[in-house]
């Protein structure tokens, strides 16, 4: 476990998911390398007296259209050092296996090896649902782009489908039947109804989410880590050391182009653009984070940390501007590094003995981790000094 305070966990609601979760979308920050300054990202704070004592520890960062005070933060070496645990959700009893973030509401929603699907509202902290899935089990779940619905990977070991949920009235909306062997990697292209799915059966699968069987079939030789591009134009392939790039218009003519990953052959894990499309990384079990450049494939910076077990994934993600990569770890810690020196910036160390599931928050400065329980991690203002300029 993480050292860090925790309230005591919400009571689970349904009657916000009457709203279509349309908040409007948090200030993002985008900094491509080679810029000479940094712009200014917001962090949105909850009033100074909050309705509730979870929103008052966490400080999270508040979406509405209400009248705020914001505080304006650049996104330094300084401020991921004063990152710590705001508050914690306990209540879990199997590990965290799945993190998304809803990419314009103010959703978060988890998938656990306790066979349970969750629904969190950032903004209020509070859990609004739990769905169990004790048939299938549920292993990796994304977002599609209403708020409510999720695609989500079985983890029964008899029934490797795909299924699209809705979270409103838990009701399945559709099955995608194809893979033969457990899931690995599921990624949504932001701009349309497409998805990608990646199988140690040794196949990715091309999905429309308005059609049950599968759009287009790569076969690849090892495990697959897939990801689609923020403009859904291009997505990437890894697996035996290499990441194979893919015009999605065009995919049946093969990659247009394969990048090296300096000789690790070890089974990709996961595989991330950058939100300005011209990064990407490739976590491999081996313990290694390999950050490129998306458009001409050249290998900028290496991170090591420990190597993970056949079963884990070693997750990693980037800051909403892409200057920062955090990570997990094999032996559960948590690591951040400057993508412009490659050098490691802070650390957060951990009983635990597992990489824990790792995802930055949209356009924010909070980032959240999932183990034995979903952890909110945000800067501490009252160590920032000077940092922290009020507008």
């Amino acid at each position: 476990m993480f050292s860090a305070f925790s309230p005591s966990s919400k009571t689970a609601s349904s009657t916000v998911l009457n709203r279509d979760g349309s908040t409007p979308e948090a200030t993002r920050c985008y900094r491509r390398p080679g810029d000479d300054h940094m712009q200014s990202v917001i962090c949105r704070l909850p009033p100074p007296s909050p309705s509730t004592p979870s929103q008052q520890a966490l400080q999270l960062p508040k979406f509405s259209s209400e009248r705020e005070d914001k505080v304006s933060l650049e996104l330094t070496e300084e401020i991921l050092q004063s990152m710590e645990v705001g508050m914690a959700f306990k209540d879990y009893s199997g590990r965290i296996s799945s993190i998304d973030f809803h990419k314009t509401s103010t959703y978060l929603v988890t998938a656990s090896d306790d066979e349970s699907i969750r629904l969190y509202d950032v903004a209020s902290a509070t859990c609004l649902k739990t769905i169990n899935s004790k048939k299938y089990g549920v292993d990796l779940v994304c977002f599609t782009s209403h708020p409510t619905t999720v695609i989500y990977s079985s983890k029964n070991g008899w029934d490797e489908s795909l299924r699209l949920l809705s979270l409103h009235d838990n009701k399945y909306l559709r099955y995608f039947k194809g893979h033969h062997d457990r899931v690995v990697s599921l990624s949504l292209c932001a701009r349309k109804e497409c998805f990608i799915s990646g199988s140690l059966d040794r196949t990715v699968l091309l999905w429309d989410q308005r059609a049950e069987k599968c759009q287009g079939l790569l076969r690849v030789q090892g495990r697959p880590a897939t990801a689609y591009d923020d403009q859904g134009l291009v997505f990437s392939i890894a697996f035996g050391g290499y990441i194979r790039m893919f015009d999605a218009r065009m995919y049946e003519k093969g990659p247009f182009d394969i990048f090296s990953v300096g000789g690790d052959v070890s089974d990709a894990n996961v595989i991330k653009f950058s939100n300005d499309g011209r990064l990407m990384l490739l976590t491999t079990m081996d313990g290694h984070i390999h950050v490129l450049d998306s458009f001409r494939g050249t290998l900028l910076s290496t991170y090591n940390v420990k190597p993970v077990s056949k079963n884990s994934t070693l997750e990693a993600s980037f800051s909403p501007e892409g200057m920062f990569v955090i990570s997990g770890s094999g032996d559960g810690s948590v690591y951040a590094w400057s993508v412009r020196s490659g050098k490691e910036v802070a650390s957060w160390m951990s009983a635990e003995n597992e990489p824990p599931v790792i995802k930055w928050a949209p356009g924010n400065l909070m980032f959240v981790t999932g183990s034995s329980e979903l952890s909110f991690w945000v800067p501490d203002l009252s160590k920032l000094g000077a940092y922290v300029g009020r507008k």
